[in-house]
C-alpha cells in the first residue's frame, strides 16, 4: 500500500501540470492569473536588456500592445505580467510546455516550428547574411571554405548553413554559440571568420559593440526569415486576440510608429540608429496581413 501512494501522488502531480498547461490563457487570466512574456537577452532591436536589466525592444513594444488587448478581452482591471528570459535553444520548448504565453523576440515562423507552436502575423521579414571583421574580404559562403563559421544554437540560419556546407562540400567548421553575444565575440577575436544570422540582428549587434566599425555585414540572403511573435498551439480564442491586435496595429499604421522608434531613431544602449527603413517586402506583406507564410 505504501508503494502505491507515491505513484498516485506522482500521477496527481502530472495531471495537475497537464491541466495547468491545457488551461486556455484567457480563462486563466480572467481568474486572476498572470500573462507570461518570454523575452531575449541580446536580439537587438527586437528584444534585449537595457542597462537596468529591463527587457525592451520592437517586439516587446508590440507584445505590450497585445497584452493590453488580452487584458481587455479577459475583462480584468489589473493583469499581472511576468517576464522570463529565453535563448534560441529553449524558446520553443518554453512556449510548447506552457511556461510562457508569448515569446517576444526574433523567431522565424516556418513549417517545422508550426508543428509545435503557433505564430501571429510577422512583424519583420529578413534573411540570413554574414557578419565578418572589416578587414575580411569574404562576401559569400563559398569564401569561407576550410574556415570556421559560427551561428547560434537552435536557429534557422544554423540549419541553412549546415545544409549548404554538406551540399557544396565546403569543409567549413561550424560552431554553435549559446547566444548571439558569444557569436559576435568569436568573430571579433577571430576565433570564427564569420557569424551567420538574420541580417537585421547582425546590424543591431554590431551597433552595440565597443568598435562597430571593426565589423561589417556582407553577402546575399541565404534564407528568408519572417519573424513573428510565438504563442501556444490549440488555444484559438487566445490566438484570435493576438492576431486581431496585430491586424489593428498594422491597419491603423501604429506599427510603423513603433517600427520607426526602433529602426530609425537612436536606441539604447549606444544611442545609435540602425537606419533601416521598412522594406518593400514587409510593406507588401502588411497590405494583406496574415499568419500564413509560405515557408
Amino acid at each position: 500500500m505504501a508503494s502505491i501512494r507515491p505513484r498516485l501522488l506522482a500521477l496527481g502531480l502530472l495531471f495537475a501540470m497537464t491541466f495547468a498547461q491545457a488551461t486556455p490563457v484567457l480563462e486563466r487570466i480572467a481568474a486572476g492569473g498572470s500573462l507570461v512574456i518570454a523575452h531575449r537577452e541580446s536580439s537587438v532591436p527586437f528584444s534585449y536588456m537595457d542597462n537596468n536589466k529591463k527587457p525592451i525592444g520592437y517586439a516587446m513594444d508590440l507584445c505590450h500592445r497585445i497584452a493590453e488587448a488580452i487584458r481587455l478581452k479577459a475583462k480584468v482591471k489589473n493583469m499581472p505580467i511576468e517576464y522570463i528570459m529565453v535563448t534560441p535553444a529553449n524558446r520553443i520548448p518554453t512556449i510548447e510546455q506552457g511556461k510562457a504565453d508569448l515569446e517576444c523576440g526574433s523567431t522565424t515562423n516556418n513549417a517545422e516550428r508550426r508543428k509545435k507552436v503557433d505564430f501571429t502575423i510577422p512583424h519583420f521579414i529578413t534573411g540570413a547574411r554574414l557578419l565578418v571583421r572589416a578587414n575580411n574580404p569574404a562576401v559569400r559562403i563559398e569564401d569561407l571554405e576550410g574556415k570556421t563559421l559560427v551561428s547560434t544554437k537552435g536557429t534557422t540560419p544554423l540549419k541553412a548553413v549546415e545544409q549548404a556546407n554538406r551540399e557544396r562540400l565546403l569543409r567549413i567548421k561550424i560552431i554553435e554559440a549559446p547566444d548571439h553575444e558569444k557569436a559576435v565575440e568569436m568573430v571579433e577575436k577571430d576565433e570564427a571568420q564569420a557569424f551567420v544570422m538574420d541580417d537585421v540582428l547582425l546590424y543591431g549587434l554590431a551597433a552595440t559593440r565597443p568598435n562597430p566599425n571593426a565589423l561589417k555585414v556582407v553577402g546575399k540572403f541565404l534564407t528568408t526569415e519572417p519573424l513573428a511573435i510565438m504563442l501556444p498551439k490549440d488555444d484559438p480564442a487566445f490566438k484570435k486576440v493576438v492576431d486581431d491586435e496585430m491586424r489593428r496595429l498594422i491597419h491603423s499604421k501604429e506599427i510603423y510608429t513603433i517600427y520607426d522608434k526602433w529602426f530609425l531613431q537612436a536606441i539604447p544602449p549606444k544611442n545609435k540608429a540602425l537606419a533601416m527603413h521598412t522594406s518593400h517586402l514587409l510593406k507588401d506583406f502588411w497590405k494583406y496581413p496574415t499568419d500564413q507564410v509560405p515557408f
